[in-house]
């Protein structure tokens, strides 16, 4: 998302506090069945110590399209979803996803509750992040792009800045934290669609949010319509799978590998023109 990174404040406390907020606030989606966990770990065909017997229960935020969303069907899909069924078919289990808060994801309380074994939620790589969540090996290059209002004659921060334009982000990223960089207090959304919804409903101008989330949107004829793309955020970002901290060597290992073969063998360029219509490398 391509997801941020808040200031770490308290993170103990947050931890029980977050903890206590799971029943409310997260709901799970199995690609087969329901969602509830273990107190204890079970060990995968594989060897990784999991929440779940025969599964791997993944963390996520959604809607997030392409990178995990709900279908027609309300099953959730997505890049990441593909990208993590890569090592969930290695360890001989399934998939079980749980939608809950992106600020619950990326504190690593989630994790650290025992509610997944790891977390795909569009999720940027930073030093932040690291103190309380272990990542996987990189597996996609993110940007930040600027969507806005047709009309609005600005191409850049700079314009949306000097036109006093109302400049909407989503919380806990890393395009919030990049914009606040830059000298701006946008108003924060909670997720994507609320972000989205703010920018068609004139509560924000021009908005901020990972490029692969803008180009999708973009796809959509009604928003195409009324909306343009005005600028590119090169921020340099990366999205990694997060894990606990001190993550179990063989579920780390075994998703480094995963992704590693995926990209020498062409599997991985297949799901990204699956989800993006374009190669790695020719997004933006």
């Amino acid at each position: 998302m391509a997801l941020s990174s808040m200031r770490r404040r308290g993170y103990t406390a947050g931890v029980l506090a977050l903890t206590a907020a799971f029943a409310l606030t997260a709901c799970g989606s199995d690609t087969g069945s329901g969602s509830g966990t273990t107190s204890a770990s079970a060990s995968a065909a594989g060897g990784a110590k999991l929440v779940q017997p025969g599964k791997l229960t993944v963390c996520t935020n959604i809607p997030y399209e392409p990178f995990q969303f709900k279908d027609a069907s309300g099953k959730i899909v997505g890049f990441d979803v593909d990208i993590v069924d890569l090592a969930a078919k290695k360890l001989g289990v399934t998939q079980n996803i749980v939608d809950i808060d992106f600020a619950v994801i990326k504190s690593g309380a989630a994790m650290a509750a025992g509610k997944c074994d790891v977390a795909a939620a569009g999720m940027t790589i930073t030093e932040d992040r690291k103190k309380n969540i272990d990542f996987s090996d990189p597996y996609f290059d993110a940007t930040q792009a600027l969507l806005a209002k047709k009309g609005t004659g600005a191409t850049s921060l700079a314009d949306v800045k000097a036109k006093n334009l109302k400049l909407g982000a989503q919380a806990s990223t890393t395009g919030l934290d990049y914009v606040k960089g830059q000298g701006f207090d946008p108003t924060e959304y909670a997720d994507s669609a609320k972000e989205l919804l703010a920018l068609q409903s004139g509560q924000a101008d021009v908005i901020v949010q990972d490029l692969p989330v803008v180009l999708t949107w973009l796809k959509k004829p009604d928003i195409a319509a009324k909306f343009e793309l005005i600028g590119s955020l090169d921020t340099g970002e990366q999205y990694g799978v997060g894990l606990k901290k001190g993550a179990d060597p063989v579920l780390l290992k075994t998703i480094n590998e995963e992704i590693a073969k995926a990209k020498q063998d062409g599997t991985y360029e297949k799901i990204f023109v699956k989800w993006f219509g374009k190669k790695p490398g020719e997004l933006g």
